[in-house]
């Protein structure tokens, strides 16, 4: 697991982001993406020791591509200098949730969990019947001290309670939301020991396991749209 590998590759890659250094630099890539799949597969084994629902996975499917899509967005770059995954029981797709972890240069990195995906409308009514039903147990689990230490809910919300829902509700700030996920930034400087990352990156999603576990509860039976 060569952490610096990935780093000086996405970092060339932020500085050159043409088609013409991708292309003469795929062997890079083709290295610096074998790392990365070294180091998710060594972080599955660390997080299936407390969540062993995601030890089937293979890291190749659970990687995002570096190309960008730049048909509707004013930036044409078209990569983006980051390696990201999504680990959950169904691999990277948004729900279950699951671990998100991206490397990305320049004190972007960050470990992820929770509904980041904010189009889905059923899952997010689905989330909020939840909380308005187990409020008790969403403000246990967002209060522990240990999770207070390291994060703090975020995501997309409306200004006001969704019609449907008391005003008055207990979590009426979180039944405004459309999305519920958590960040924990990392910087460069942590990137570069991939053994202090692992260890890092494993205790993190253990800490909001129960975050995860209690919006996957509230995602029971949920369906993927089709395409």
């Amino acid at each position: 697991m060569n952490t610096q590998a990935i780093i000086d590759y996405l970092s060339e890659l932020n500085m050159n982001n043409n088609r013409e250094f991708y292309h003469a630099n795929k062997d890079r890539f083709k290295m610096a993406n074998a790392e990365f799949e070294a180091f998710l597969q060594a972080l599955i084994q660390e997080i299936g020791t407390f969540d062993s629902s995601i030890l089937h996975n293979n890291p190749k499917d659970l990687t995002f591509k570096i190309v960008r899509d730049t048909r509707f967005s004013h930036d044409k770059s078209p990569y983006n200098p980051a390696f990201r995954a999504h680990i959950s029981s169904k691999g990277k797709l948004p729900v279950p949730v699951g671990y998100y972890l991206m490397i990305k240069p320049g004190n972007q990195s960050f470990l992820g969990g929770g509904l980041f995906a904010d189009m889905f409308k059923d899952a997010t009514k689905m989330v909020r019947d939840y909380i308005t039903d187990h409020g008790r147990e969403w403000e246990k689990i967002i209060h522990e001290p240990e999770f207070e230490k390291h994060f703090t809910v975020q995501g997309t919300a409306l200004k006001n309670v969704p019609a449907g829902y008391e005003k008055e509700h207990p979590q009426a700030e979180y039944l405004k939301f459309k999305s519920w996920y958590l960040e924990y930034p990392l910087q460069d400087e942590e990137l570069k020991d991939a053994e202090a990352l692992l260890a890092k990156a494993a205790e993190i999603f253990r800490i909001m396991k129960p975050f995860n576990d209690y919006l996957n509860q509230a995602l029971t039976g949920f369906q993927m749209p089709k395409r």
